[in-house]
């Protein structure tokens, strides 16, 4: 297929995604990374392109193009014109109303359902990973994502997806399965309410990693919500994983049944600027890459390791962005700073 690289729109943690074109003039979405180093991304198209629901981006295919003689892995999937629902927080003025949070999270647990029925594990379940398209939000980011027969169930195996919004049995390196996903949809509920994480009144990386894997605390659950929100979120960030309900349970939960399709708001043109501008990422703010093995760590030594610093830059825990999100591919496994 013919197509044509546009403006960049989004930068993870090991590719950067474009807006591009086809030949007919269709935006698509396109991740690239060198193709020396994009194991993660070939990791991610074999799972997209085993997937079918309208709550997971779209798999459109994949091929290799040069850039400078370079090889590049180009990943091709569904274009989504709203941005994440980070920017849609921004949007609303730093959160957003009870029946748009319910909508939204009802079509994440569509999303999830779909992945936990295919034994996958998203792992890394946040706002910045959902995707606002022309229908409904759509789970993007599936580079963490793995088969639960492929996951480790002992401390010290290695884990992914980033700090604030793991499950407690994740940050003790425990084991990293479906229930690990529910805690993250509590938490992605509390950053949609709060426009914040789901911590944010600690201020060290450390003793944040201990309090949620060790310490018995339970997350503040935002004060305005219905008591349907509160019963929901109470249900997902239960400590223990295996008293939290199932995606399957939730999806029959009062908060996300007969929820109300949320009204679009989104730029539908590709001339958009003004939307294009507030999403282009500049190209002088690369990702360090750290590596690191967890195996036979005490747990202080993991949660160490889980924020070193690079030399540049230190994790801060009140801005989610700059947190060190943990990269774990089905051959490598990296430390990557968002």
């Amino acid at each position: 297929m013919e197509w044509t690289r546009g403006p960049v729109i989004g930068r993870g943690s090991y590719a950067t995604v474009y807006l591009a074109t086809t030949a007919a003039g269709d935006p698509f979405a396109v991740k690239s990374s060198k193709l020396s180093t994009s194991v993660s991304l070939q990791n991610e198209q074999q799972i997209l392109s085993q997937l079918n629901s309208p709550n997971i981006i779209s798999y459109k295919g994949y091929d290799i193009s040069y850039n400078n003689n370079t090889p590049m892995y180009n990943l091709h999937m569904e274009y989504a014109p709203g941005g994440t629902i980070s920017d849609t927080i921004k949007k609303h003025g730093g959160s957003l109303d009870e029946s748009l949070i319910r909508s939204y999270t009802h079509q994440i647990l569509l999303g999830l359902d779909h992945l936990h029925s295919n034994n996958l594990v998203h792992c890394d379940i946040k706002c910045r990973n959902i995707l606002v398209g022309e229908n409904g939000v759509k789970i993007g980011d599936l580079g963490c994502a793995r088969l639960v027969e492929n996951r480790g169930g002992a401390a010290g195996t290695a884990f992914s997806g980033t700090p604030v919004f793991m499950a407690p049995e994740v940050v003790r390196g425990e084991e990293q399965g479906f229930a690990a996903d529910v805690w993250a949809v509590g938490c992605v509920v509390i950053e949609m309410a709060t426009g914040c994480n789901p911590w944010p009144e600690v201020d060290d990386p450390i003793s944040g990693l201990y309090r949620i894997g060790y310490s018995g605390d339970v997350l503040e659950l935002p004060g305005w919500l219905s008591p349907e929100g509160k019963d929901f979120l109470a249900v997902c960030l239960r400590r223990d994983a295996g008293e939290r309900f199932t995606v399957k349970e939730l999806l029959r939960h009062p908060f996300v049944v007969k929820v109300e399709e949320f009204e679009k708001n989104s730029p539908t043109s590709v001339l958009n600027q003004d939307f294009w501008g507030s999403l282009e990422v500049p190209e002088s703010s690369p990702a360090t890459t750290q590596i690191a093995d967890f195996s036979g760590e005490s747990p202080l030594e993991r949660m160490r390791q889980l924020v070193k610093d690079s030399p540049s830059c230190l994790p801060n825990w009140i801005d989610e962005e700059d947190w060190i999100t943990i990269r774990s591919g089905l051959i490598e496994e990296s430390l990557k700073i968002s």
